[in-house]
């Protein structure tokens, strides 16, 4: 499935990661770098290689629009991934994150929003890792690989 490339600024470039700002205003993410050697250390220990990452953080709107254009589902959500990849163990995708529902969820957890935003990134790669949640058991054991993924943050 094809997605057409995000136009939007690039926040944050690296090898192999990057982070797109599509149509929100910047929201504070200062720690590009140490989230970039986090998600790197998480491929490390699934033993996968980066060939490309794109996280484009947008808007509801935009998000909703990409969720009815390529998945037929007419509903908000706060991330959906592409995996572009060609070959297994390799991690090449693009992750679309949308800043509000992260705000609107954290909130309703009462949590932070960096807190937040860091499991809806790694939701995404995890999906990348050929991880799924299409029911509660599944759902359930994305949560347990989530926090564990979160528990490896060091900053």
């Amino acid at each position: 499935m094809s997605v057409p490339a995000a136009a939007g600024v690039r926040y944050f470039e690296a090898p192999g990661i990057e982070f797109v700002v599509e149509d929100v205003a910047e929201f504070g993410l200062r720690d590009a770098e140490d989230l970039v050697a986090w998600i790197e250390r998480i491929a490390v220990v699934h033993e996968y290689r980066i060939a490309q990452l794109t996280f484009i953080f947008c808007s509801d709107t935009y998000l909703h629009k990409l969720n009815v254009d390529y998945l037929n589902h007419d509903t908000l959500t706060d991330v959906i991934t592409f995996d572009n990849a060609d070959d297994a163990e390799v991690l090449e995708g693009d992750i679309f994150i949308s800043v509000e529902r992260v705000a609107d969820n954290a909130k309703d957890l009462g949590i932070s929003f960096r807190d937040e935003l860091h499991r809806v990134m790694i939701h995404g790669v995890l999906h990348l890792l050929g991880y799924h949640d299409k029911d509660l058991l599944s759902q359930t054991a994305m949560r347990r690989k989530e926090d564990y993924c979160l528990s490896l943050r060091t900053f």
